[in-house]
This record gives structure tokens, C-alpha cells and sequence, in this order.
């Protein structure tokens, strides 16, 4: 059996729920802030739904991209949205699949976040991919609160 690698974040944000799950689930928001400081998302297409793709090609600032895709598990809006999604090298290959499963819990005015990442079948490429993933979701998540206070 393949040892996984799991993550939980859980980060209260100040905005409403239907307002996080939005940025969330749009793909016109979440190109603006998906991703660690510095990376744009040149390519972002998302279909929301279970069974529905994403495809996400972030972009670091000396141009180098890097590309995922995947596929939605479960939606249930403004709840929770489960997907498993691979970072992919050069050729359109998975280096590693991981099960991401975002929790959006009303907290008053604000949202509780919750994201719990589980990531399996990780090529030797992938290591280094590993070791910024913590980092790599915190200024996700950083970006994601900045995003909600310009709009």
C-alpha cells in the first residue's frame, strides 16, 4: 500500500458563506486567487459538478507552468466540495493524485474553512511538490482572503 500524505487547513474567513463558496466555485473568481503568492492561473476551467473536470494551469512569475486536472467527487453547495486532482509534468503525465475535500461552515457572519488534502500515488518527480504543498495551501488560502476583501 502506498504511504499517503495528508494536510488539514482550517482558517476562518470574513465573509459569508455563499460569497466564499462562490469565489470558490467560479471559475472567473478563482482564477484571480487559486494558487501560492506570485502565481497566476492563465488556464482555469472548472465544471462544478459531480463528475465535472477541472483544469487549472498555474503559472509561476519566471513563466513556468504548472498544470493540474481532475474531477469533481461531490457538491453539495454552499457545504462541501470533495475532488481528486493530479499535478501533471510536461507531457500531461500525473505525478502524484490528490483528494482534496473543502468544508464551508457558517460561523456567523463568517465561513469556516476546512480543507483536508490526502495525496497518493507519488512519483520521484513529485517529492519536490511534497515539500511546498503546506506552504503551497496557506498562501493559497492567504490570497483567497485578500481576493474576498476587493470585492
Amino acid at each position: 500500500m502506498e504511504k499517503e500524505n495528508e494536510l488539514t487547513i482550517t482558517r476562518i474567513i470574513n465573509s459569508p458563506r455563499d460569497l466564499v463558496w462562490k469565489v470558490w466555485t467560479d471559475s472567473k473568481h478563482l482564477a484571480k486567487w487559486w494558487g501560492p503568492h506570485k502565481f497566476t492561473n492563465p488556464v482555469c476551467d472548472i465544471d462544478v459538478k459531480p463528475g465535472g473536470k477541472i483544469l487549472i494551469h498555474m503559472q509561476s512569475l519566471d513563466g513556468t507552468v504548472f498544470p493540474m486536472s481532475g474531477k469533481y467527487q461531490e457538491v453539495l453547495k454552499p457545504e462541501r466540495i470533495v475532488f481528486v486532482s493530479s499535478a501533471l509534468d510536461g507531457a500531461g503525465n500525473p505525478l502524484l493524485e490528490q483528494l482534496t475535500k473543502t468544508l464551508f461552515t457558517e460561523e456567523g457572519k463568517k465561513t469556516k474553512l476546512t480543507i483536508q488534502v490526502s495525496v497518493s500515488k507519488v512519483i520521484p518527480e513529485a517529492v519536490p511538490y511534497l515539500a511546498g504543498m503546506n506552504e503551497g495551501w496557506k498562501q493559497t488560502i492567504d490570497k483567497l482572503e485578500e481576493y474576498l476583501r476587493t470585492i
